[in-house]
């Protein structure tokens, strides 16, 4: 297959959406690769398994930092001696500046575990829950200044159960996000989605090599 696009990975916990594109991104006719895992966190669990998995890793603590600006011109340069050419944010719970989501505008892939552009921010099953909707989910986006904002990718439903609390609703949203991530990574890295204004456009032809899939429908993840 031609070049794979060169991906840094975002972290700051465990990195179960990581371990998701690490697996996918094994595939021979995958259209991506891993350059970098990268943890604002030192004790980030997600660390250790890139590292088992083979991976380049780095540290840039947020605390260690004067300013949201410092922090991210190190990000940055973490990412281009990396040569990334995308950012996946996978549980990155740092909200970026103008400056950084400008300097990799539509460049920048982000998970977020609800059907945007409803329940943005955190608690998302909860409120979900308690706003009686019968569909909760997760999207992938392109990211943009504003929180939880940006082209959209691609989204999973999965239905709200009668009696579900948010540790199980969460479960199943978790299981279809390990699904939803590689899929829409592989439409963006082999140029089957692309921007137009602030919509993304998928090619019939993308949509045939990265299929949709079924996200899970009963208690188990």
């Amino acid at each position: 297959m031609t070049e794979k696009m060169r991906i840094g990975i975002l972290i700051s916990g465990r990195g179960s959406n990581m371990e998701a594109l690490i697996e996918a991104c094994r595939k021979p006719d995958y259209p991506a690769e891993i350059a970098t895992v990268i943890s604002n966190r030192p004790n980030a669990a997600g660390l250790q398994k890139a590292a088992r998995a083979g991976l380049e890793t780095a540290i840039v603590d947020h605390k260690k930092f004067s300013s949201r600006e410092a922090f991210e011109a190190d990000l940055d340069a973490a990412l281009r001696d990396a040569d990334v050419e995308l950012i996946c944010n996978a549980g990155f719970m740092r909200l970026l500046t103008e400056g950084f989501v400008e300097a990799w505008r539509d460049r920048q892939l982000n998970i977020h575990p609800s059907l945007l552009p409803a329940f943005k921010g955190l608690d998302t099953h909860e409120r979900a829950i308690a706003a009686g909707v019968k569909l909760a989910g997760c999207t992938v986006h392109f990211v943009r200044t504003d929180m939880d904002s940006g082209p959209i990718v691609a989204q999973a439903a999965v239905p709200v159960l009668d009696g579900d609390t948010p540790d199980r609703l969460a479960a199943r949203v978790l299981a279809a996000e390990h699904k939803l991530y590689p899929h829409a990574l592989a439409l963006v890295a082999s140029g089957a989605a692309h921007i137009e204004g602030e919509w993304v456009v998928v090619t019939k032809d993308g949509m045939e090599s990265a299929p949709l899939f079924s996200p899970p429908l009963n208690e188990s993840p």
